[in-house]
């Protein structure tokens, strides 16, 4: 069974210039996504999606880069069309989308979502938020009665998805009106860093501030060891 990771980037974002290929601790943003999804051994090739050849300088060496007509760059454009074009040019029986713009997710928590498709028990996965505390929708609760208000640690949780990764076999995308989610998904929690997904300057800054902090952690536990 094939499996191929695609990674779609522009360069020309708008809410946050350049935001794919920002330093983040070192390293470009996009770099951290792309690594992972290289050491993980059941992903058979790993793509970077993208209009601008520039895009390999901020890459690990062993990407594989497929050029995309600058249509795909313009604001408007829907994620399915940019994925159906990838699909189209490039074969495999399970795909996996991945974005950069969620830096902290761990090789082990992408690893493991697909593991489970792999079994055949789930046509899909996707990274997704556990929330369990009182929510409401439209004016109206989503997961408790007012007239019967649960204890916090009883109450129904809720998920959102962080859009870090989304795991789909082929016939997902091809049969079921162009889905990357199928009728029989994998909920891959996430933990409140690996959720992290920057989109706006605001979410940079924080990124930012949780890259350093992770950093500074490293070099404490190298001094403990050096001593």
């Amino acid at each position: 069974m094939k499996v191929v990771a695609l990674v779609p980037i522009k360069l020309n974002s708008q809410r946050l210039p350049h935001k794919n290929i920002l330093d983040l601790g070192g390293k470009p943003l996009c770099y951290y996504m792309t690594k992972n999804l290289l050491e993980i051994k059941e992903i058979d090739e790993t793509y970077v999606y993208c209009s601008d050849e520039k895009i390999k300088d901020y890459m690990p060496t062993k990407i594989k880069f497929l050029k995309r007509d600058t249509y795909f760059d313009g604001d408007l454009v829907k994620g399915q069309e940019i994925y159906e074009s990838f699909i189209n040019k490039v074969n495999a029986d399970i795909y996996v989308l991945a974005h950069v713009t969620a830096p902290f997710i761990k090789k082990e928590t992408i690893q493991n979502a697909l593991n489970n498709v792999l079994t055949g028990e789930y046509d899909s996965a996707l990274s997704v938020k556990k929330i369990k505390t009182f929510t409401w929708y439209q004016g109206k609760t989503l997961n408790y009665n007012l007239e019967d208000i649960p204890r916090t640690q009883d109450i129904e949780p809720i998920y959102y998805e962080t859009s870090a990764f989304f795991i789909f076999k082929k016939e997902v995308f091809t049969q079921m009106g162009k889905r990357r989610i199928g009728n029989k998904p994998f909920f891959q929690e996430v933990d409140d860093i690996e959720a992290i997904d920057i989109d706006y300057p605001e979410d940079f800054k924080f990124a930012q501030t949780i890259a350093n902090s992770l950093n500074s952690k490293d070099e404490e536990i190298k001094i403990w060891k050096k001593n």
